[in-house]
């Protein structure tokens, strides 16, 4: 077995009933209600059970032990951000400068919300949940260069498509480091601006025809 594979804690049940689901998706509230607030070494099966309003045993026949309800937590909140960037960028403005908009604003929203457990998440938890981290990046960069397809032809650069992808890495590590560093825009009306400017600055460098061509100075 490689060391990738011990790092890695078996996969916890899936609910097969939707009381089952239900009782799932209401520990994995309590459980990030409890994270995003004390942090993960603070967090306790007991605690996330007083929480949720269930039994010890309830999550114990699901999760192993921490390890592995922290692996669910971290998998439901990364799945849950890509859901919500796809909802917003399917309710862009059709333009392109409409999609950066949506993208920004999603990007910076999602990021915020419980934005100080997401180091900790994929800082704690080794290999396997930077695996899954990353693959959401790609889906979020995926999802923007799906979004915007449609109206490639608005951007002036020589090269659209990786300009695109471009402005779609500046913003998306724009939103990231806000989340992670200590001085944060913080606030409904702060973010909003922030992410304003950002879609402006991402919009008006795919509207801005080069300035080098060809590599030349």
């Amino acid at each position: 077995m490689s060391e990738e594979e011990t790092e890695r804690p078996a996969a916890y049940r899936e609910p097969r009933q939707a009381r089952s689901a239900a009782t799932l998706a209401r520990v994995l509230r309590a459980a990030e209600e409890i994270a995003s607030t004390s942090g993960l070494e603070e967090m306790t099966i007991a605690g996330v059970a007083r929480r949720a309003g269930v039994a010890v045993g309830t999550i114990y026949r699901r999760f192993e032990d921490k390890e592995q309800l922290i692996t669910a937590l971290s998998e439901r909140m990364l799945e849950r951000r890509e859901e919500y960037v796809a909802e917003r960028l399917r309710d862009a403005e059709p333009s392109l400068a409409g999609v950066m908009d949506a993208y920004a604003h999603a990007l910076l929203q999602s990021f915020a919300d419980s934005s100080g457990l997401f180091p900790e998440l994929l800082r704690t938890r080794g290999t396997r949940s930077l695996d899954r981290g990353a693959r959401t990046i790609t889906e979020l960069h995926r999802q923007l260069l799906a979004a915007a397809e449609p109206h490639v032809r608005e951007i002036r650069r020589s090269d659209p498509r990786a300009a695109l992808d471009t402005a779609a890495r500046a913003v998306l590590g724009a939103c990231f480091h806000n989340s992670v560093r200590p001085d944060a825009v913080t606030g409904e009306a702060a973010r909003r601006r922030y992410a304003d400017e950002l879609a402006d600055m991402a919009t008006a460098y795919l509207l801005t025809p080069d300035r080098r061509r060809g590599g030349g100075a």
